[in-house]
């Protein structure tokens, strides 16, 4: 794959994972500082990881949530959280992201992680809460 082509990719995955609205934020903050930067994670992280469909969105969504609650970068984590409106990861998948956070990179780190996730995940985390309470197992 040429480095035209990556990027092209990146671009196009980039705008399906995060919204048209935050691409375009990130582009418009783009600096002849931080431009080449930019060119960087779009065609690595975006057209060479992302646009790979040996995993689909939903799961590699579910593992970068994972990463950045292990090293506590909250936002990123922020951003990759509301980003699931377009993987499909549910909050649920996430709840069991978070767990294993807990488990494999320390409670603390999960604590934070969960924390944010219910802020952002808020009517979603809420509704969820409701149906296990009440015992309504229906999904």
């Amino acid at each position: 794959m040429s480095d035209e082509s990556r990027l092209d990719a990146g671009k196009r995955v980039r705008r399906t994972v995060l919204g048209d609205a935050h691409v375009d934020r990130a582009e418009a903050a783009a600096t002849p500082f931080d431009a080449p930067f930019q060119q960087f994670i779009t065609e690595t992280a975006w057209g060479t990881l992302w646009a790979d469909d040996t995993l689909d969105h939903r799961t590699r969504s579910l593992i970068t949530i994972s990463i950045l609650a292990a090293l506590g970068r909250h936002e990123e984590l922020a951003l990759h959280l509301r980003a699931t409106t377009n993987t499909g990861a549910t909050p649920p998948e996430i709840r069991a992201a978070l767990m294993h956070v807990a488990v494999y990179a320390g409670v603390p780190a999960a604590n934070s992680a969960f924390t944010l996730a219910k802020t952002i995940l808020a009517p979603d985390t809420q509704e969820s809460a409701t149906r296990v309470t009440h015992g309504d197992s229906t999904r």
